[in-house]
């Protein structure tokens, strides 16, 4: 893997009196926030290690800037569809910042010589930068790497150790970076701002994937009874008398009409997927359920659907489906890292909204400006 250092940006948090309020709008309001003088640029260019602790775990990665041909190549890998009026979004705002103010967070199979010169840098060195999110529970902590021997020592072992890494978060960021790359290429231009890409590297082991679920409507015209009735050919089902997500793959939990059901897809509806593929379960809640009995066609624009990330827990769970009358939702079992990583590696796409990763980098911590 191509990586180069940069000279990052980094908040004043003296200045600011919120930062829940400042990192959560500093995606939009990066220019607002850079003319009001609260930003300041670090003094020369560097690599920067960054670990997050969050509920007693800690999670290190590192940042850098990546060479863009590394995401045109397929070196990094994806496993999503990208929606093109999304990749709009993310240009304009790319060109109204002038600036990439959140990196795109991507894993790479563990190495334990970069595990190695991580953490002798840790050991070694004072920190760079650290924020206390008390909302969040979480201590974000950044360690500067700038002297020249130990930056190339890191492109070495990037550049002969990780042959291939995978998206995890921001598809649509790095699509979008890959076509104003190859905008100011076919333009010719002399300075071509999107060559380097800041990119996040954690190994596979310091991420965690959740579950990502389902809240659907219910037509009127479609009982609760109904559809409980459909739903008995394609799993087997039990009652649960609390609410609990999934304990394993191809089990999902189901709430429906304030009751709790434990479902097991039928061993029929998996030995017709047969033995060659990977298999998801929300490619087959997809298909046979949203699709042959919902009728939802495309997942990502029908509005009867709505995503709800596991972490906020089974309560928020309950409170988004209770809202609004005739709702019902699907816990899903969080998809397997193996199993991401078998589908990125042949070029196949997971269904929208199958992966949350944890943990979160926030907007605005370290910025690369163009």
């Amino acid at each position: 893997m191509k990586i180069r250092p940069f000279r990052a940006v980094i908040p004043k948090m003296n200045f600011v009196a919120s930062p829940q309020t400042f990192f959560s709008s500093v995606r939009q309001k990066y220019p607002e926030y850079k003319e009001g003088n609260f930003f300041k640029k670090a003094s020369q260019e560097a690599i920067y290690l960054y670990q997050i602790n969050r509920n007693n775990k800690t999670h290190t990665g590192l940042i850098t800037c990546t060479h863009t041909k590394e995401f045109i190549s397929n070196k990094i890998k994806k496993h999503e569809n990208t929606l093109k009026a999304k990749e709009q979004q993310q240009i304009d705002l790319m060109l109204l910042r002038s600036a990439v103010v959140k990196p795109i967070l991507v894993f790479y199979e563990e190495v334990k010589k970069i595990n190695i010169a991580i953490q002798n840098h840790i050991n070694d060195n004072d920190l760079f930068f650290e924020i206390e999110l008390e909302e969040n529970n979480e201590i974000h902590t950044i360690w500067e790497i700038k002297e020249g021997d130990e930056i190339e020592l890191f492109q070495k072992l990037f550049k002969e150790l990780i042959p291939e890494a995978y998206i995890a978060d921001g598809h649509h960021r790095s699509a979008a970076n890959a076509l104003m790359y190859k905008q100011h290429k076919a333009e010719k231009s002399e300075y071509n701002p999107f060559e380097y890409l800041m990119t996040a590297y954690f190994p596979a082991p310091e991420l965690e994937i959740w579950d990502f679920n389902r809240i659907l409507n219910l037509s009127k015209d479609f009982s609760p009874t109904r559809f409980l009735a459909k739903m008995s050919k394609l799993f087997d089902i039990e009652f649960m008398f609390k609410p609990e997500k999934p304990k394993k793959k191809f089990h999902m939990s189901m709430y429906l009409n304030n009751e709790w059901y434990s479902m097991s897809w039928k061993k029929e509806i998996l030995k017709k997927q047969g033995k060659t593929k990977v298999v998801l379960d929300a490619t087959l809640l997809n298909e046979y359920v949203l699709e042959d009995i919902i009728g939802i066609k495309d997942v990502r624009t029908d509005t009867r659907i709505k995503y709800c990330e596991g972490i906020k827990g089974i309560d928020d769970f309950i409170n988004r489906i209770e809202k609004n009358e005739g709702q019902l939702g699907f816990v899903l079992y969080p998809v397997m890292m193996e199993d991401l990583i078998a589908i990125a590696d042949k070029n196949k796409i997971m269904p929208p909204k199958s992966t949350w990763f944890e943990p979160r980098m926030k907007n605005g911590l370290l910025v690369q400006e163009h």
